[in-house]
């Protein structure tokens, strides 16, 4: 069990007040707080080693960069990468899902589809939309029920010859199912097509098995893991990275360089243009380790009871109704109060010190898919407590007397 009261005392945020209130962070999807060794652990790049990584023969360029290169080796044994070459530094999932859309322009033709899922973000639809837009590729939709589940038997009816990619979340960030990837991707391995999966919101939550999932890609966020913004993690599978042209072109990315031709240096530097975030990057592997520390095992615990007690306590309020409510989920709560708009909600409780996100999420699609504008929600991480759900309760109790 986790002593979580000493678990808090690590996140130097939690002891703030907001509007004279003491803080109740439940915006943990949006971004994780960060413990004090991560903060310590970038101010200590500034402060002691910091100079370019890669490039230089003196003694600071040559510490920052093994430090570097030391947390992409604490990545690739976090997700069991194959190679330390496979783990790619970017700036986060956006950018990962952006570099895999861009190699694939070169590779895919009229009439190939790709597959997404309707519970995806964003963030993983617009870039494969631009992608048939530029190619000719159809995008097909992996159909959701009312629990907020993908339809297997669906997906299986999607997949075809034509099938070139199949790209899904592991986990939603709006309703916090947590889908059957593995499944996906060998299903998908059969019809020939590569998988990309976004981890963002999983990797605050489980340890990702790269190679036993057998995924082609895999993307998340740094700063979801409880590391800085501005940090993420494209995986590719050695001969999958290969295939694709860079995404950006520059300095560190290249063998050589003439006016008449350029070659492309070897993974990772062919997709790492550019001076990288050096202090980001070294905290990241600082977070990794910090959440290997606290356990998985006893993260995945904590979250499960946060998550059955706030659905618990939660639906004793009147007119209260949940969306999202897969058989395996994570701890995300999302909701509406009848005859209330989540933003007027979110508005009053924040007064009372608590944080919550409404609206869409960047999942719009999900909320056509319900008909709602938007949801409350609470996303919980281990670092909280049942007593902060008693405060949210109370509080939205509170507004919906306000807002009656």
């Amino acid at each position: 069990m986790l002593d979580i009261q000493k678990i808090r005392a690590d996140f130097p945020i939690l002891t703030q007040k907001v509007n004279g209130k003491p803080l109740v962070y439940f915006d943990n999807g949006a971004t994780t707080q960060k413990p004090q060794v991560v903060i310590d652990a970038i101010a200590k790049y500034y402060q002691e080693i910091n100079a370019n990584i890669h490039r230089g023969v003196h003694t600071l360029s040559q510490l920052a960069t093994d430090a570097y290169e030391e947390s992409r080796k604490k990545i690739q044994n976090h997700i069991n990468a194959k190679f330390a070459h496979e783990v790619l530094f970017t700036s986060g999932t956006t950018h990962g899902i952006n570099a895999v859309t861009n190699g694939f322009a070169s590779i895919l033709k009229p009439g190939d589809e790709i597959l997404v899922s309707a519970l995806e973000h964003h963030s993983n639809i617009v870039p494969w939309q631009m992608l048939c837009e530029r190619t000719g590729a159809i995008l097909r939709v992996i159909p959701m029920n009312t629990d907020g589940e993908l339809i297997m038997a669906e997906y299986d009816k999607l997949l075809s010859d034509k099938t070139k990619v199949v790209t899904v979340n592991h986990i939603s960030n709006a309703l916090g199912t947590i889908n059957p990837v593995k499944y996906m991707i060998d299903k998908a391995h059969e019809v020939g097509a590569a998988v990309l999966i976004d981890g963002a919101q999983a990797v605050p939550h489980l340890k990702p098995d790269v190679q036993e999932l057998d995924c082609d890609f895999y993307v998340f966020s740094g700063h979801k893991l409880c590391g800085p913004t501005g940090t993420g993690i494209l995986y590719g599978k050695e001969e999958c990275l290969n295939k694709l042209p860079p995404y950006q072109g520059g300095g560190e990315m290249i063998k050589e360089v003439t006016f008449e031709k350029t070659t492309y240096a070897e993974l990772p530097h062919k997709f790492e243009a550019g001076t990288p975030n050096i202090a980001g990057g070294i905290a990241l592997g600082t977070a990794v380790d910090y959440m290997n520390e606290v356990g998985f095992d006893n993260i995945q615990q904590q979250e499960k009871e946060l998550l059955e007690y706030g659905t618990q306590q939660l639906l004793t309020i009147e007119g209260l109704k949940i969306y999202g409510t897969a058989k395996e989920k994570t701890s995300v709560i999302s909701f509406n109060i009848d005859g209330i708009h989540p933003y007027d909600i979110g508005t009053i409780i924040d007064k009372l010190g608590i944080a919550v996100r409404t609206g869409h999420h960047c999942a719009q699609p999900i909320m056509n898919f319900f008909e709602i504008p938007g949801t409350i929600r609470a996303s919980f991480a281990f670092y909280n407590t049942k007593e902060e759900i008693d405060s949210l309760v109370a509080a939205v109790k509170r507004a919906q007397n306000m807002l009656a």
